[in-house]
């Protein structure tokens, strides 16, 4: 499966919040059960393969790695990802936001951003 792993998500949050970080700072940085530290190192390496972290430097033995993609591109490829499931089409992950109990709070948020983007797409046309 395309994306991330539910790890690998708290590990790159772990980068995003703190930036430049070790594997076992990483790992320390892991809400309790933490995975074993084999098993965090994996995941980095993992996450480096996909382009999604790299290495910066190495300080003895220890590599020091920092997100390559921001927050917003992990959650846009992610988003990208369940889209193509429904074959790009919106509507049934929308209608499951609907049935999942959606704040008015996102709901407005949501039609807020809509709005600024078919603003934006107007002007450009």
């Amino acid at each position: 499966m395309p994306g991330f792993s539910k790890l690998e998500l708290r590990i790159l949050d772990v980068l995003w919040t703190r930036g430049r970080v070790a594997i076992r700072e990483i790992q320390e940085a892991l809400a309790e059960p933490r995975p074993a530290y084999t098993t965090v190192q994996t995941m980095v390496y993992r996450l480096e393969k996909k382009q999604a972290v790299r290495r910066v430097r190495k300080i003895g033995n220890a590599h020091i790695f920092e997100a390559s993609m921001s927050r917003q591109e992990a959650h846009r490829d992610l988003l990208d990802y369940v889209l193509g499931l429904f074959g790009g089409r919106i509507q049934p992950v929308m209608a499951h936001w609907a049935e999942s109990g959606v704040s008015r709070d996102e709901l407005a948020d949501a039609e807020k951003l809509l709005r600024g983007l078919a603003v934006k797409k107007r002007k450009r046309t």
